[in-house]
């Protein structure tokens, strides 16, 4: 545990590597299996991927260029940066033959400034033998592999599109474990049908997890997407936050969360262009940290306060 009221992943590694590590983002132009019809079509209702990722990242670009254009982003944006992970995060980014994973993976690795890999993929994309060349690869260079699991729920999966259950999600954890490899869990706080009590409730399946890290979103309603209309035509389903609402109800989440999981990111934000509303306003991700930090100490509050699998409880 770090200084602050909860595991700081961003300390985390600069504890553990002696410097920050900024995340570079890279679009190698895959795509997903609820896209192409291997698991459904349309893919999740919630999703426009150009939503969630920098103008300089486009598959139009090489993997080179994208690194080169991102670094020099990033040495304005965070000039305390010390190191640099290539983080494929549009679509699911072992969505590919090994072959092709390899020659796109190494492609990013060479470049001398990138220390390791961040890979954003599904439950239902990676296999045996993805993981086995995974695992040989942490073994020279970092590697973290970062699952979209958005729901502990398989009447939301299904209601999302998302086109696997919770337990393709626990194997997929499992076997990742299994060879050490460093993995984060992502979930979704408010999609439609979830109450209050079942987002909390999420916290004991989660605390079974073996994951590394957790990284949590609100739901943020993205124009021109399917749950766009369904916010629209079936507003009752969706639990929504005000900012203050939110952090008291991340706190609550938080005090029942194993005190061992590195926290990524509580809360996201998405260009303001992409989004109807924006009931927090122009809140930046810095200003949110610092709310959260000040709320938890106005609480006396702290990851795993009350949680069940803690040994302190």
């Amino acid at each position: 545990m770090t200084s602050k009221r909860y595991n700081s992943y961003s300390a985390f590694l600069k504890e553990k590597y002696g410097h920050r590590l900024q995340k570079v983002v890279i679009d190698a132009g895959f795509t997903c299996p609820n896209r192409d019809g291997k698991a459904g079509y349309g893919g999740c209702t919630y999703c426009n991927n150009a939503a969630f990722h920098p103008n300089y990242s486009t598959p139009d670009k090489s993997i080179s260029e994208q690194i080169d254009e991102g670094i020099e982003f990033h040495k304005v944006r965070y000039r305390n940066s010390g190191g640099y992970l290539a983080y494929f995060q549009s679509f699911s980014n072992t969505y590919a033959p090994l072959e092709k994973l390899k020659a796109i993976y190494e492609t990013a690795l060479s470049h001398p400034l990138i220390e390791g890999l961040a890979i954003g993929t599904r439950p239902d994309c990676v296999d045996e033998e993805k993981l086995d060349y995974l695992q040989e690869l942490s073994h020279r260079k970092i590697v973290i592999v970062e699952y979209g699991i958005e729901s502990c729920y398989d009447k939301t999966l299904l209601r999302i599109n998302r086109g696997h259950d919770f337990e393709t999600a626990r194997r997929a954890v499992e076997q990742t474990h299994k060879r050490g490899i460093w993995q984060c869990a992502h979930f979704i706080l408010g999609l439609p049908g979830e109450s209050r009590e079942e987002m909390l409730q999420m916290s004991d399946i989660i605390n079974e997890l073996e994951c590394n890290s957790l990284k949590f979103h609100q739901l943020q309603i993205i124009k021109n997407t399917p749950m766009e209309r369904e916010f629209r035509e079936r507003r009752e389903d969706f639990v929504t936050f005000t900012l203050e609402e939110y952090l008291d109800f991340f706190i609550d989440l938080l005090e029942r969360l194993r005190p061992e999981f590195c926290i990524e990111r509580f809360a996201g934000e998405v260009p303001p262009r992409f989004v109807e509303e924006k009931p927090w306003g122009l809140v930046r991700n810095t200003e949110l940290l610092r709310m959260l930090d000040k709320r938890l100490e106005e609480r006396d509050s702290w990851q795993g306060k009350y949680c069940k699998f803690c040994r302190f409880s």
